[in-house]
């Protein structure tokens, strides 16, 4: 059954992917953020999730159903995430409260859940993998902890359901978005092909020889419709991916491939893409140039910081599902078809060659 959805962060990796599902399903669909951008079917509410007076001013008259929150701020410590990304989503539910038309919320938030925030990421103690909901929180500070308890007491105060969606490295579409491991990786590899240099691995030894997982945008949006939509869903975090496991040996040979590049070996050295590709912002805007491409800005593309922390982990991650799978939710999505779909659309949309 159709509603009315309130995405924030529509124009993100999570957000872009649920307002093309939720648009085709016959929803309304409202995309917040401060600077909307132009989205096919989506009306845009123009807000500072920071600024109380900005949300009652644009939410007025706008009575979603349900709500999608697939957005934060990065800022430079924890303890600042925390402050900053619990207001934002106690400003939007505060803002959303007096209209009462809330049914669900859906907040999207990561495996950061397991294996700790940034700046203590995967150290001490973590919960051994697969990863599963019932394992619970890290006794360490965490900004997903304080947007979910900003959740958990907005419903509990208001009476309306919510779910927790914690995918893994997620593959999608989003220009100017922090956390962009495919663009990073077809960016990386333009850049290769166009310069003759090698196609080096730059995680860790770990990484490229254990097994892991990923989530597909357009798998997630699913899911978030899915438990927004499914009563024996309603009040359970979830992990979200996509269902197989693989070795980035063998994922990077066939990234290589898509690209018709040959992968250099690996020789176990960590060689992180903030380096390797530190220097390259004139070099892109040149490859842009030369080939028309949309968006010549390497910083907009690309974020080799996020794409080095997940490669550069030094121990295997693999997520379980059993919580979904028991409940209903059963779709699946090839990971490395996942990579190529994104590739072709963002040649499609010239943004690489």
């Amino acid at each position: 059954m159709a509603g009315t959805a309130l995405i924030v962060g529509a124009s993100g990796i999570v957000g872009s992917a649920a307002a093309d599902l939720l648009t085709r399903e016959g929803w309304s669909v409202a995309g917040l953020a401060r600077r909307p951008e132009p989205h096919e079917g989506v009306t845009p509410v123009a807000a500072d999730l920071q600024d109380p007076a900005s949300l009652d001013r644009a939410l007025a008259g706008l009575n979603p159903t349900h709500v999608v929150l697939s957005t934060w701020m990065r800022r430079p410590t924890e303890a600042e995430m925390i402050r900053v990304n619990g207001a934002m989503v106690r400003n939007l539910l505060d803002a959303l409260r007096p209209a009462g038309s809330v049914r669900h919320v859906a907040l999207v938030t990561g495996l950061k859940h397991y294996l700790g925030p940034f700046e203590a990421y995967g150290k001490g103690t973590m919960p051994p993998t697969p990863f599963r909901e019932e394992q619970g929180r890290l006794d360490v500070e965490n900004f997903y902890y304080a947007q979910e308890d900003e959740v958990f007491s907005a419903a509990a105060r208001d009476g309306f359901t919510w779910s927790v969606h914690r995918p893994h490295t997620i593959i999608g579409k989003a220009v100017g978005n922090a956390m962009n491991m495919g663009t990073t990786l077809a960016v990386y590899a333009t850049l290769c092909r166009e310069t003759g240099r090698p196609f080096r691995f730059p995680g860790s030894p770990q990484q490229w020889s254990g097994l892991t997982d990923m989530t597909d945008s357009r798998l997630l949006a699913r899911h978030l419709l899915w438990a927004s939509t499914t009563p024996a869903a309603a009040n359970h975090d979830f992990n979200v991916v996509d269902g197989d496991v693989f070795r980035w040996s063998w994922m990077w040979e066939r990234i290589a491939g898509w690209f018709g590049l040959g992968a250099a070996p690996f020789d176990g050295t960590v060689q992180p893409l903030e380096r390797q590709m530190a220097e390259d912002g004139p070099v892109w805007a040149e490859i842009a140039a030369r080939h028309g491409l949309a968006e010549p800005d390497l910083g907009r593309l690309a974020s080799p910081w996020h794409t080095d922390a997940d490669l550069g982990r030094p121990f295997e991650v693999v997520t379980d599902m059993s919580r979904s799978r028991r409940l209903g939710f059963t779709a699946y999505q090839p990971t490395d078809d996942a990579f190529f779909d994104l590739f072709a659309r963002l040649r499609q949309d010239r943004l690489i060659p």
